[in-house]
């Protein structure tokens, strides 16, 4: 090989040693993380920064829970700003946003963290009226606007993370708009598109089997997770691994 040919070779090499992990092996280099109700976005921090240490570029959208339109909207302005393809992850609710908003072209596969997913048409009362709740502990105001029972709170979403923890996402919970719950979707973008999903075998506030019942129905790549509701927080690693796995399904 000519000295030339050989400086080629090596700058090469260099070159795709500086690039982020995931860009190397050809995945999906950005996450969009999208929250569930009564929580906000500040529950994904610890997968955040496990994806961002593997070369992702994370955002995270902090939606109102105020409709479903609304957090749709939210999902699609961050979605927006996104500069190549995007795996869109949803936990809960979230799950009813990212079927919606995972329309967009950008969104190339999509990933349910013990979450609802919903046909054209459904709602997300509807899907829970399918199986009994694990729970009857979500209580309304009388502006409409529904809330987990604070004394329950860390039983119900989050019985495997710190007491501390539990107390203060319950104290700092968001309350959700129940014309939110009854909206039905629009679109079902995993028509299309791969998807995977978690179920939490020990989720006290979305019934496990209903989570196994929906992801059979659409079909899609199933991982269990021995955690509470709150699995994006109490096993991170387990739930970047398949969205990782998302990102790689991606051609």
């Amino acid at each position: 090989m000519s000295s030339i040919l050989k400086s080629f070779a090596v700058a090469v090499v260099l070159a795709f040693a500086a690039l982020p992990a995931a860009a190397v092996a050809g995945k999906v280099n950005n996450v969009v993380l999208v929250h569930g109700a009564f929580a906000d976005g500040s529950g994904w921090n610890a997968v955040a920064g496990l994806l961002t240490e593997k070369g992702y570029k994370v955002s995270i959208v902090q939606e109102p829970e105020t409709s479903l339109e609304d957090d749709v909207q939210a999902t699609q302005r961050v979605l927006d700003q996104q500069d190549g393809p995007v795996v869109l992850v949803g936990h809960s609710y979230g799950g009813q946003i990212i079927t919606v908003a995972g329309s967009d072209p950008k969104v190339k596969s999509l990933v349910y963290v013990a979450a609802l997913v919903p046909d054209i048409g459904d709602s997300l009362l509807s899907l829970v009226k399918t199986m009994p709740l694990p729970n009857e502990d979500i209580k309304s105001t009388k502006d409409g606007y529904l809330y987990l029972d604070p004394a329950r709170f860390a039983i119900d979403f989050a019985a495997d993370l710190p007491k501390q923890t539990a107390a203060f996402m319950a104290s700092s919970q968001v309350f959700v708009s129940e014309k939110a719950f009854s909206a039905p979707a629009s679109k079902a973008a995993w028509h299309d598109k791969p998807s995977f999903a978690i179920v939490a075998t020990q989720d006290k506030a979305l019934n496990p089997d209903l989570e196994r019942w929906m992801y059979k129905r659409v079909g899609v790549d199933v991982t269990e997770i021995a955690a509470s509701h709150a699995v994006y927080m109490s096993k991170p690693q387990a739930v970047v691994d398949v969205i990782e796995k998302a990102a790689q399904a991606v051609r």
